[in-house]
């Protein structure tokens, strides 16, 4: 599609974000107000990866067939999918669902891909793969946790918002400031919306001591549902921590613990329930820097879907 139609195309059709926290409801939501007209755009990093099903809140089969997803199960657990990948892919995804005679609903947790879909990508310089090969080395030495904590000295803003088990952006961090002295938290992204489109910005709001409580019920039945099992069928197929899927939570607690032994599955729940309240906080600030952010009350549907009509009456 040429720049200028596409420009044309984006500014003049509906699209639709829904974010929140993990466990915030937002699979409850897509099912009761966006099941008729619209079709899903994954935002969630974990859901591409297939054989990651309980683990990562993946929808299930029959929400799938009832209302059509895009990016989800798309990429092998031991293969990368980077930021501008995702951009790409749900560029794509979009045009083709505008062309069904739809809306996109791009729905997730991934806050960054969100961002980096609305504005595009940062000013940061490209990969230098020597130093890149030289911090996948360190990685395989010393483990994210030991990365991480290089990076809060350097650039704690690019490490307030990385997990400490998510050994890619920590290495693209670290790469940045090797590479250029600069933090990677310096380098702006693009100030207006790419290819200038006004998307309805939706994210879930619930306090935080429901959203704890939520947490740790979720946490709970991904155990029940045959989380242990899913993660042992992974180990068989060789997943270590070269594998960019086993840094995520729910996972890479399951992989520290066989590599340093002395867990309990009691243990890893609860490290897993930490990992993801931290991750959940760390959600809810990053979400709050989007302009013209919609807050909504999951418990409300009818005030959101007057929000939603109100929108879709400009197009």
């Amino acid at each position: 599609m040429r720049s200028s139609t596409r420009l044309q195309t984006w500014r003049n059709r509906p699209l639709v974000f829904l974010f929140g926290p993990t466990a915030s409801g937002k699979t409850a939501l897509v099912e009761s107000l966006f099941n008729t007209g619209f079709q899903i755009v994954n935002a969630d990093s974990v859901q591409v990866y297939r054989h990651l099903d309980i683990g990562s809140a993946k929808p299930s089969r029959a929400l799938m067939e009832k209302i059509p997803h895009h990016l989800v199960d798309i990429r092998e657990p031991w293969q990368q999918f980077t930021v501008a990948a995702f951009i790409e892919e749900a560029d794509r995804a979009v045009e083709a669902i505008w062309d069904d005679g739809d809306v996109p609903l791009v729905t997730g947790g991934t806050a960054y891909y969100f961002k980096h879909f609305l504005y595009g990508l940062s000013e940061a310089p490209a990969a230098d793969l020597g130093i890149r090969a030289a911090l996948q080395s360190e990685l395989a030495a010393k483990g994210p946790l030991a990365l991480h904590s290089e990076l809060e000295k350097v650039d704690p803003v690019s490490a307030g918002r990385i997990d400490v088990h998510d050994g890619y952006r920590i290495t693209r961090a670290l790469e940045v400031w090797r590479q250029t002295g600069r933090p990677l938290s310096s380098f702006a992204l693009p100030s207006e919306p790419r290819h200038g489109m006004r998307p309805l910005v939706l994210c879930i709001s619930r306090g935080r001591e429901e959203l704890v409580r939520r947490i740790g019920l979720r946490t709970r039945q991904m155990f029940e549902e045959g989380l242990v099992d899913e993660v042992r069928h992974l180990f068989a197929m060789g997943a270590d921590a070269s594998w960019p899927a086993m840094s995520a939570i729910g996972y890479s607690e399951f992989l520290h613990a066989r590599d340093n032994g002395c867990a309990t599955l009691a243990s890893i729940e609860a490290e897993i329930g930490r990992d993801t309240k931290a991750y959940a906080k760390r959600q809810v600030t990053f979400f709050k820097t989007f302009a013209d952010l919609v807050e909504i009350d999951p418990d409300q549907p009818e005030r959101v879907a007057k929000v939603l009509e109100d929108y879709l009456a400009q197009f």
